[in-house]
């Protein structure tokens, strides 16, 4: 880490976690509504009952959806993080203020709780029915403590690595909102059925907690942190003169400028 980045005044915090809480509601509210009306009982679920089927629609959606929060105002004025995993990854390739981290993560937690009850409320009881189960996910059949935590730490891993390569990239950075969409959305599709395919403990924290489905709560949530703290030393390691340049996934600099652009000491602090 570096010591490129100031310490953001209080209120620029406050309202930065507020505006990262909103993004997480936005995103659960989303991944619910998905699940709900692909999985869950509905003309789609009817049409494809074939669960990869499913899976390959629910990834395209879910990666739309994240892509399109990074890209939106609020994205761009946070970072548009809406996982704890990210926030943490960007802190440690210093990029992003210490003293943000942990009011991030708290918001974005509280994001995800409050998404999946704004889902519930808007389609009812059916967001409780054990095909949609609050879209909380669970491992497959056979798999253990150890092997969940292995692929979710490693499929993290390789977001964040590739986060990390691309925001160092000026010719990169544009693509990274689909990048982190795409990568999401294939870990869906490719690991649905088997660990569920969360890399984000804030995908899995609100979904748990109201579905009471918290066994592998701790894995989910701690193991993507590890993916990201394993990411950012191999990005350290092999960075060369590379850093990494911002914190914000939509790739630009605090004005919209691209990374490319000469930019002021006032644009390189948090904001």
């Amino acid at each position: 880490m570096d010591s490129r980045v100031e310490r953001p005044p209080f209120a620029r915090l406050l309202r930065n976690s507020a505006l990262e809480l909103l993004l997480t509601l936005f995103m659960l509210f989303g991944v619910t509504s998905i699940v709900r009306w692909v999985i869950g009982p509905a003309p789609i679920s009817k049409m494809i009952p074939q669960i990869h089927a499913e899976l390959l629609i629910v990834g395209a959606g879910v990666g739309i959806l994240i892509a399109g929060l990074i890209l939106s105002p609020l994205g761009r004025i946070t970072g548009g993080h809406m996982n704890p995993a990210i926030s943490f990854a960007m802190w440690r390739f210093g990029v992003f203020p210490g003293a943000s981290v942990l009011p991030y993560i708290v918001a974005q937690l509280l994001g995800s709780v409050l998404g999946v009850l704004v889902a519930s409320a808007v389609w009812g009881p059916v967001v409780a029915e054990p095909s949609v189960s609050y879209a909380v996910l669970q491992p497959g059949s056979g798999w253990s403590t150890v092997s969940l935590f292995v692929a979710e730490m490693l499929s993290m891993a390789v977001i964040v690595l590739l986060v990390g390569v691309s925001l160092a990239e000026p010719r990169l950075a544009p693509f990274v909102p689909w990048i982190v969409g795409g990568a999401i959305g294939m870990a869906i599709v490719m690991l649905g059925t088997s660990t569920g395919g969360s890399v984000n403990p804030a995908r899995q924290f609100g979904p748990a907690l109201l579905s009471g489905q918290t066994r592998f709560l701790w894995v989910y949530l701690l193991a993507p942190m590890a993916g990201a703290m394993l990411a950012t030393w191999l990005r350290q390691t092999l960075r060369g003169h590379r850093f990494v340049m911002t914190h914000r996934l939509c790739g630009t600099h605090r004005d919209g400028s691209s990374l490319s652009a000469p930019t002021s000491k006032a644009f390189r602090s948090d904001g």
